[in-house]
This record gives structure tokens, sequence and C-alpha cells, in this order.
């Protein structure tokens, strides 16, 4: 994840300063900060959807006529928890996602500097699960599994992406909803855990973009 910083910063710099040297109306660096709502979608054990938050540097240049293209870099906390058993107590166990995106969207623009609807693909590197404290050895209801055995997810995800931005020229609220193809849990099948494993995550997102 520390590689995907640093490569992310450098284009994102290199972006920035070509868009300073051959500036137009819509070439616009925006700041990012928002909230997230994280579902993992799986029928191995019974998951809670939980609300984390995103920070995140974007991009946003003509393209052609009405279309923009924006490109973005986010990190985000991801949250979610699963029904767990603690001896004969069932409980909620939280984890924590740690992850980092990288986006490519196309933006129609409905309503100059006012209203866009956008698409287009995003890259996710996973870091890995944190369980909550004191939960590590509590059981995943309707398996043998302990809540830390599945920490070990896969490391990318693939996400189609769309959304909407509306706002004002300096001042938009940007809302998305991201699906992933990859499986998440398909690494957990290399350690003979006597489960098929499969989940795909799903992100609504809701950030306040400042543009420069």
């Amino acid at each position: 994840m520390k590689r995907l910083f640093l490569a992310s910063v450098f284009a994102l710099i290199s972006m920035t300063v070509f868009a300073q040297y051959e500036y137009r109306d819509s070439n616009r660096i925006g700041i990012s900060i928002g909230v997230n709502q994280f579902t993992l979608n799986t029928n191995d054990f019974q998951t809670k959807a939980g609300t984390g938050w995103n920070v995140g540097l974007s991009m946003r240049g003509n393209f052609y006529d009405d279309w923009d293209m924006v490109y973005a870099i986010q990190f985000s906390e991801n949250n979610f928890s699963v029904t767990t058993n603690s001896g004969f107590i069932t409980e909620d166990t939280n984890y924590k996602l740690p992850s980092a995106q990288i986006s490519l969207m196309w933006s129609y623009k409905i309503i100059e500097n006012h209203l866009s609807f956008e698409f287009g693909p995003l890259v996710q590197v996973n870091g890995k699960l944190n369980v909550e404290k004191g939960k590590e050895n509590n059981i995943i209801t309707g398996t043998t599994l302990l809540a830390k055995d599945i920490a070990d997810i896969s490391t990318f995800n693939f996400y189609p992406v769309i959304g909407i931005t509306a706002g004002v020229r300096h001042v938009r609220l940007s809302i998305s909803y991201q699906y992933g193809i990859n499986n998440m849990l398909g690494n957990l099948n290399n350690k003979n855990l006597g489960v098929d494993f499969k989940g795909n995550p799903g992100i609504l997102n809701g950030n306040l973009i400042l543009y420069l």
C-alpha cells in the first residue's frame, strides 16, 4: 500500500504541474473528505454494514464537449461487523479495513459547473482486516472459524462505479456506489479452512469536494 501511495501522489503532482502549466476553465484540483458505508455481501456468515471515512485528491479536466475526465486517489477506513459467539453470548465483532483507491471516471455535465453524472473503473488495494480487540477468538456464527481466521483477505479489488456530483463551481457533493467484482474473500480459500469463501464488497460513498 505504501508503494501505491507514493505512485499515486507522484501521478497527482505531475497532473497538477501540467494543469497549472496549461490551465483551462475546467481543469481543477479537488480535495475531498467524506464518509462511506461498507457492506460485505456473503452467504458464508452474517454481516452488518458499518460507517467509515474517506479523504482524497482528484483532478477534473476537460475531455470532449460536455464530458470531463476525473482522476482521483482516495484513502479510506471501511467498517463492518460479523455475528460471532463468545461462549453462550452472541455479539457483533467489528472489522476495520484500511484501503487505497485509484479511479478514472467519465463525467457527463448535465448542468455546467453544477450537476454531473459520473461512471468508470476503480482499483482498490486492501490492507489486512483489523479485528476488534478482545474478540479475536470469538467463533463466527454458523462456522467453526475464529474471528481472526478471516483477516487475511484479498489484496486487490476491481469496482465499476456510478455516481452524481452536484453543487457550485468550487464546492460540490459527490455520491457514488461501487460494487466489487472480485471475490474479496478468495485469498482465504488457499488456507484450507474447510469453507469455499465468496464475498463481494459494496461501498456507498458521500464526499464533500473543495475545488481549488
